[in-house]
């Protein structure tokens, strides 16, 4: 495991208390962690993938839109974030590794240390009612 900015230990452990799904990536875009809420949503648990690259996490869970059609990781709120470092919100339908589809809403948003450090980006996400 590389060494982590001290933000990204205090979101991590942040994260690891609260009670809404957190997915968090590092500046290169590499999935270094996931909450135990996240991990009802995502269909498998955090200690079972580990940490993941952007490319696999970003198609791992087939996101598609409301109409089923497919998502490109570009358009994914945390791409967003990481990419534009700007904040990105989406509602969209995953397939969790148990192979269950969900529709959720994603917030991303950068992850910026002091001195406007890059870090990588958060998304919270939930399971959403269908409108």
């Amino acid at each position: 495991m590389s060494q982590k900015e001290i933000e990204q230990i205090l979101i991590r452990q942040l994260a690891g208390y609260l009670a809404m799904a957190v997915f968090i990536v590092d500046a290169d875009g590499n999935m270094v962690f996931y909450n135990e809420p996240a991990e009802r949503i995502l269909g498998t648990r955090f200690d079972e993938t580990g940490e993941m690259a952007a490319i696999e996490w970003a198609t791992a869970w087939n996101p598609t839109d409301e109409a089923g059609k497919a998502i490109v990781p570009e358009a994914l709120p945390l791409w967003i974030a990481l990419h534009e470092r700007r904040v990105a919100t989406s509602r969209l339908w995953i397939r969790g590794f148990d192979n269950v589809p969900r529709f959720i809403e994603a917030v991303g948003f950068p992850l910026l240390g002091q001195g406007e450090r890059h870090l990588g980006a958060v998304v919270l996400m939930w399971e959403a009612a269908l409108a």
